[in-house]
């Protein structure tokens, strides 16, 4: 019997291996270049990450370093005034007496004056562009409009106030019986009014287009009017915004410094009314930093900046509460 056997058969020599090779490679290849895709896109995810923590606390950093340095300057001031300094109504440089009460006062006054006077022309605009025409040229154009008056320099907005705004006010005093100065509490109030009614506009604007159609769709299915979807569903659904962009004004109006200075009447004594000349600590500093010829005098000037400072971050935490409140 013949037992051979067919070389060209049982043999596996002439059955190429690159054949193989050639059909696994490429699933190889791949899996090489998506191993080193995704050890990339690991390395750029905790560089990004790293980078984001470190802005972070080089705004953390900034932040501590301006109170300290505040903090610093102000020990003079501190060790000579006490804290007599913050409920003093005298500030004479003259005499060595120095009381931030005035300037306290005038801020506040200012500063919730104008959000008070603020808060219905910001609503008004938000829900107007928000709801009403969210869409088309006239809202552009409106957007646009209340978006540059946050460009506007304040200095301009200190000229604008004193050539055509206190003439103004001049003559409402006139007619109520008051004395015509035109210049003082209400002016700057006014003034401030104009100049927040963006930042809370253009939050609100932005928060109530967020509204989920759905929850309008089903209002109105209910037979609800515009208005009721307005104040039952809109205003609910983004009332920590609002308020949030409210916060955000009155921050921007506690900071205030040339507007101000040009129309509030730069006095040191308490107003008596929101009619009567003022100061608030910005303006102060604003007015009075250049002339300090003395140390306590200087660092008077520089702890009415770590009061304003203090005041603010108050404020800004009352309204984190508020908020939190609101959205739970």
């Amino acid at each position: 019997m013949d037992t051979s056997v067919d070389k060209t058969v049982i043999t596996r020599r002439h059955n190429p291996l690159r054949v193989i090779t050639s059909i696994k490679a490429p699933a190889f290849v791949k899996t090489n270049i998506r191993l080193k895709r995704s050890y990339r896109q690991i390395r750029t995810e905790n560089i990004f990450r790293r980078t984001l923590v470190l802005m972070g606390l080089i705004m953390v950093v900034l932040v501590l370093g301006i109170l300290l340095t505040l903090v610093v300057q102000s020990i003079p001031s501190i060790k000579a005034l006490g804290l007599s300094y913050l409920w003093g109504k005298i500030w004479d440089p003259v005499q060595d007496i120095y009381g931030a009460y005035p300037f306290l006062l005038g801020t506040l006054l200012t500063s919730f004056l104008a959000l008070l006077i603020s808060i219905p022309f910001s609503f008004s605009v938000a829900i107007f562009l928000g709801e009403y025409y969210p869409k088309g040229w006239l809202p552009n154009f409106l957007k646009n409009t209340v978006e540059l008056i946050a460009a506007v320099p304040s200095v301009i907005y200190g000229f604008w106030g004193l050539a055509v705004l206190v003439p103004i006010v001049r003559s409402f005093e006139s007619s109520i019986g008051i004395q015509p100065l035109g210049v003082g509490i209400f002016s700057s109030s006014l003034i401030l009014s104009i100049m927040i009614i963006p930042y809370a506009a253009s939050l609100g604007r932005s928060m109530i287009q967020m509204v989920p159609s759905p929850l309008k769709e089903g209002a109105y299915s209910l037979g609800a009017t515009k208005w009721e979807v307005i104040r039952s569903v809109i205003l609910p659904y983004t009332k920590s915004g609002l308020f949030a962009g409210v916060l955000l004004s009155l921050g921007r109006a506690l900071g205030e410094t040339m507007a101000v200075t040009m129309v509030i009447g730069n006095t040191s004594l308490i107003p008596k009314n929101i009619f009567a000349p003022g100061n608030t600590m910005a303006s102060v500093i604003a007015n009075e930093f250049t002339e300090a010829d003395k140390p306590v005098y200087l660092s008077a000037l520089i702890e009415l900046g770590l009061v304003l400072f203090l005041v603010t971050v108050v404020i800004n935490m009352i309204g984190k509460k508020v908020i939190s409140r609101f959205s739970n």
